[in-house]
């Protein structure tokens, strides 16, 4: 019998299959702050700081390389994109949802999540 993942690796094996399918739903739609070519998923609300929005699909988007990594995500025109794509209104209850700040995943929160984005992607 295999050993199961370490909550640490099954938590990176759901953000990349999020990520995955994130990236995969935005292709044609260009980086939410400028319009490249996406090769990231962006969050507005960082994962780090925001865990409860690690896994929102409104709070992920895709981004080129350098809005994301070398912009630390252009968080400026990310929010003008938001707007652009979304509405004003969905931006201030996305805003507000970020006051939930933190959520903790249990390893049947991370396998649910692994489970739907995987389905979803195919």
């Amino acid at each position: 019998m295999r050993p199961s993942l370490t909550l640490p690796k099954l938590k990176a094996k759901a953000q990349t299959t999020f990520n995955t399918w994130i990236r995969e739903r935005d292709k044609d739609k260009g980086c939410i702050s400028c319009g490249a070519d996406i090769d990231h998923a962006g969050h507005y609300f960082n994962a780090g700081h925001y865990s409860a929005l690690t896994f929102d699909e409104l709070n992920v988007h895709g981004q080129c390389l350098r809005c994301n990594n070398f912009m630390h995500g252009n968080l400026i025109n990310y929010r003008m994109g938001l707007v652009d794509r979304y509405g004003d209104k969905f931006v201030q209850d996305l805003e507000r949802k970020a006051r939930n700040k933190i959520a903790k995943y249990s390893r049947l929160d991370l396998q649910e999540i692994i489970d739907k984005y995987k389905i979803k992607k195919g």
